[in-house]
């Protein structure tokens, strides 16, 4: 007699989808142990940051309070067009979306200061950060501070947050923690260190050798490969830190060469040494691509010894030469365009008056500039050999 699973007309099992409860637990059962540590120790650090005080919270007034607020209705009445810069003030009435004003009507101020890159200019139906100014818990002031950006804001990190996991799966959650943490570290410890007057080229470079380690290790995993990263990435920030000394005095750039550099000199910061923040920026800005580079040549050598496990160190350390001169060649131009999209602007007034290109490549501005692009350059150069160095003598097996 047939068993009845061997019957033509038996029901077959049929496949159920997979609970996303499920798929995590399955994502984290083929994850290393100490990656998972690793994601719950830096995890718990974002969290910390989030609520860490810099110390510089009670600067504003106790008595102002910030909501968004949607445009009902604005007065121009007073405002002067001067070609193509407004003076002057307009009046807006809002009303709060939320808070304990919410749905009560408000004319707020709107300074307009003759400068396009400062002023805006609201309209019926939009929406703005209002700064409310209360005496005895009323309302004795209003100001239209600015546009209301952080809804667009808030959903592009969230879709691009999305997107990062779904592509990247249980890499693209850490990449996520790891850009989080990053920003948290820059706001919360880097920024208030330079503010009480520490020296800022130490300070730059302690976080970023937290930095590092936190996105290298968690991107990357914990293990051979990483480190081997992680000691390239340091080397090539170190060299770039040497040379930013080394060069400073022959470029002659003032410190207040970046921008509002100056106004912060002028709201009581006047003991701040502009010029060593500004070769702090340079290894800031190059840390990036430095690391970049650094996990390429890692990564293509871990992948060299997964498929030729009796390759020697020299053999190896030769891949990670051929893969570094490659992603060199890319990320210095990289820098380059980073550097110049930001002063495009400034580019276009110079070649508008035709002034020579000698005199633009010795002023303030863009001599800075070029001194970010060639130290960064050779930061990046020297990361990508040092890396596979480490990496010839850490991933062989």
């Amino acid at each position: 007699m047939e068993k009845l699973s061997s019957r033509p007309d038996a029901p077959k099992d049929v496949a159920t989808p997979v609970a996303p409860v499920n798929l995590l637990r399955r994502m984290l059962a083929r994850t290393d142990r100490r990656d998972v540590l690793l994601v719950a120790l830096f995890t718990a650090l974002t969290v910390a940051l989030l609520y860490w005080p810099t110390g510089f919270e009670n600067r504003l007034p106790s008595d102002a309070v910030q909501v968004k607020a949607r445009i009902l209705d604005v007065d121009n009445a007073h405002v002067h067009q001067y070609g193509i810069v407004r003076e002057g003030e307009q009046r807006v009435t809002a009303v709060p979306l939320s808070g304990p004003f919410a749905g009560q009507r408000i004319t707020a101020d709107n300074i307009l200061l003759g400068k396009l890159e400062l002023d805006k200019i609201f309209a019926p139906g939009e929406t703005a950060l209002l700064v409310l100014s209360l005496r005895d818990g009323k309302i004795v002031s209003a100001v239209a501070k600015d546009h209301w950006r952080l809804g667009l804001q808030g959903l592009l990190l969230g879709v691009f947050a999305l997107f990062l996991a779904l592509y990247a799966g249980w890499t693209g959650v850490k990449a996520v923690l790891s850009f989080l943490f990053a920003a948290l570290l820059l706001w919360k410890v880097l920024v208030p260190l330079f503010l009480q007057g520490y020296d800022p080229l130490i300070v730059t470079l302690c976080v970023l050798a937290v930095l590092m380690a936190a996105i290298i290790f968690l991107v990357g995993g914990v293990g051979r490969r990483s480190l081997a990263a992680y000691l390239g990435a340091l080397a090539g920030i170190a060299v770039t830190c040497l040379l930013a000394l080394a060069t400073a005095p022959g470029f002659a750039l003032p410190g207040a060469v970046k921008p509002y550099a100056e106004t912060l000199l002028y709201t009581g910061y006047a003991h701040l040494n502009l010029g060593r923040m500004f070769l702090a920026t340079i290894c800031l800005g190059a840390s990036g691509a430095i690391m970049d580079v650094a996990m390429d040549v890692a990564a293509s050598q871990s992948e060299v010894v997964a498929h030729n496990p009796g390759i020697g160190p020299g053999r190896l350390c030769l891949s990670g030469f051929r893969v570094g001169r490659i992603v060199v060649g890319t990320m210095a131009t990289t820098l380059l365009l980073a550097y110049c999209g930001g002063s495009l602007a400034l580019l276009m007034v110079f070649m508008a008056q035709g002034v020579p290109l000698i005199n633009v490549a010795t002023m303030p501005h863009v001599a800075a500039e070029i001194a970010n692009t060639l130290v960064g350059s050779f930061g990046l150069v020297t990361a990508a050999p040092l890396t596979a160095i480490a990496g010839a003598l850490l991933l062989r097996r």
